[in-house]
């Protein structure tokens, strides 16, 4: 039973995804929300948070918050980023700048693996328990037939290799947890909405299908499939 979750990046499309999933499944278990802005999700279930992802120790105060009253059963990390105003996706390395790199890797990795570092000692060792954080299938080396987006890929590339360590190192202790990466599809969201036309038809997910299938995924994980990457569809991505 799932008793207690924290979900981290609240302010997102599939993180509101899977906080109405959740709440709606679970009405009984505590669903704890950090987000670095306030977040005006009111269910009876949620607690809201803030978090400064820029100061190490909000995020180790979060983790020591959400677990007080019992250890967790899930933890989900959406944070992340493909572009903004300033940064688009490079199509060839004379688009490769040194900001791109360090404002993608400390979003899209070194973010998620301070998450690890302080959440990651707060799960439940008497039972079954996640940590899964968004990646995507981009960052798979073996299935890069396209090139381009070369922060991108290698930020996800990183994750992904920070998720496979953190599961062999949290395993010597604690045997029923799972950690693992996600590779949402391409969802309806503020992430995806400029490369939107290129996607084939039936292949552009709401938010909420994303969240339903890939929480259907995690609830079919068991701890040997721990440090590795899987898609919407329950199929694992390729390092």
């Amino acid at each position: 039973m799932i008793e207690n979750i924290a979900i981290i990046g609240g302010s997102g499309a599939i993180a509101g995804a899977f906080i109405r999933l959740l709440s709606a499944k679970y009405p009984n278990a505590s669903i704890h929300v950090f987000s670095r802005q306030p977040s005006e999700t009111v269910l009876p279930s949620v607690i809201n948070h803030v978090m400064d992802y820029q100061d190490e120790n909000s995020m180790a105060q979060a983790a020591l918050l959400a677990s007080k009253a019992a250890l967790l059963d899930c933890v989900i990390v959406t944070i992340g980023i493909l572009h903004n105003g300033e940064i688009t996706p490079e199509k060839s390395l004379r688009e490769c700048s040194t900001e791109k790199f360090q404002h993608l890797f400390v979003i899209n990795t070194i973010l998620p693996a301070l998450v690890a570092k302080h959440f990651l000692p707060r799960l439940n060792k008497d039972k079954r328990s996640i940590f899964a954080a968004l990646s995507a299938r981009v960052g798979s080396i073996s299935d890069n037939r396209l090139g381009g987006w070369y922060a991108y890929r290698a930020s996800k590339a990183a994750l992904n290799m920070i998720i496979k360590n953190a599961a062999i190192e949290v395993a010597r202790r604690n045997k029923r947890a799972i950690i693992v990466g996600l590779h949402p599809g391409t969802v309806d969201s503020d992430l995806s909405k400029p490369f939107q036309k290129n996607v084939p038809e039936g292949k552009l997910f709401t938010p909420d299908f994303s969240a339903k299938e890939l929480w259907q995924v995690l609830e079919n994980l068991k701890p040997e499939h721990s440090g590795q990457c899987f898609a919407w569809d329950g199929q694992e991505i390729a390092p």
